[in-house]
């Protein structure tokens, strides 16, 4: 049976690029406490729920340097159009109030007129082939909605980075509830619809969703990792006083992740969550537009990876056809 099994390990591995197995055997990277503040906020915004999105640095055990919570393109990148976004003052009522001809119409290689919804807790990059269209115009709250216009020949991949961004840099958590230590919750929903308005993709389960970037975790033997799976289901959400003993995983973002031509075969599919779950019941932003996120002919679903708590970092990938 070791003989038959050992030979099972090596036919599976020869099956295997060097590159495709090194990824399937990575195990994260341990940090611990609190990160450095690199960057004491991306974006000024005054008012009611607003919160400060800092950036952080820290250095893990095995002295890899991550930045948290995600490095991104906000600060050079074209932002979405807004929706709704109460710190640029713009606060649409309905769908109909969009002046759809007014968004710019941004080239994403083909002859197509798309038009992509998205609400995002908190942050989003989205990306049509392999190319950066616009990133999320308000990395953190207040909470916005945006849409993005762009031209594109089917079928086309789509593929979006998502953070759940934190206050207490390194932790993945935040002040909230009468909790300094209070693990945040993320979310994605999108409805993509072509030039006649009907809907050609939203978000849902058949949608490949990985998780680069976990915290706060009380116990690191909560985690589980299991090839491509990074299971953080039995670990804790506890709101605590004092976090700062806590520890985080991170994982190495793959260079092309964003290619058409990349492969997530190995990647999870996305879980999907209720809008109760996400808890959009109070956001503008989200309940303006449920004629379009919640289109009773094409529904879509809020997507993460597994823990919509926990996980922090997720890229999220698919196809339209």
């Amino acid at each position: 049976m070791k003989i038959l099994t050992f030979t099972m390990i090596i036919v599976a591995c020869l099956a295997l690029t060097f590159d495709q197995w090194v990824m399937a055997q990575e195990s994260p990277s341990f940090t611990i406490g609190l990160a450095q503040t690199i960057n004491p906020g991306l974006k000024t915004c005054s008012g009611i729920r607003a919160r400060v999105s800092a950036v952080g640095k820290i250095k893990g055990e095995d002295g890899a340097e991550w930045v948290v919570p995600a490095k991104t393109h906000f600060e050079s990148a074209e932002k979405a159009t807004d929706l709704f976004n109460p710190c640029d003052r713009v606060q649409l009522h309905r769908h109909s109030d969009l002046e759809l001809k007014k968004v710019p119409v941004m080239d994403a290689g083909g002859k197509e007129t798309f038009t992509a919804y998205i609400f995002a807790d908190n942050y989003f990059e989205f990306y049509v082939n392999g190319k950066l269209l616009a990133v999320d115009a308000v990395p953190f709250t207040p909470f916005n909605s945006s849409v993005i216009r762009f031209m594109v020949d089917r079928p086309f991949s789509v593929a979006v980075m998502a953070v759940d961004w934190e206050e207490n840099l390194g932790l993945g958590s935040e002040s909230n509830r009468g909790w300094p230590y209070h693990p945040g919750d993320g979310g994605f929903v999108a409805v993509i619809r072509d030039e006649s308005g009907k809907t050609v993709g939203i978000t849902n389960g058949a949608w490949k969703a990985q998780t680069f970037y976990t915290g706060p975790l009380q116990d690191r033997s909560c985690l589980k990792v299991v090839g491509q799976r990074r299971d953080s289901s039995a670990c804790s959400t506890e709101s605590v006083r004092d976090g700062r003993s806590f520890s985080a995983a991170h994982w190495s973002i793959p260079d092309n992740w964003f290619a058409t031509d990349f492969d997530d075969s190995s990647w999870p599919r996305a879980s999907v969550f209720t809008n109760d779950t996400v808890g959009v019941d109070n956001k503008p932003a989200f309940m303006n537009f449920t004629d379009i996120f919640d289109d009773p002919k094409a529904d879509a679903d809020f997507i993460w990876s597994a823990s919509l708590i926990l996980d922090n970092l997720v890229l999220l990938r698919t196809t339209v056809e």
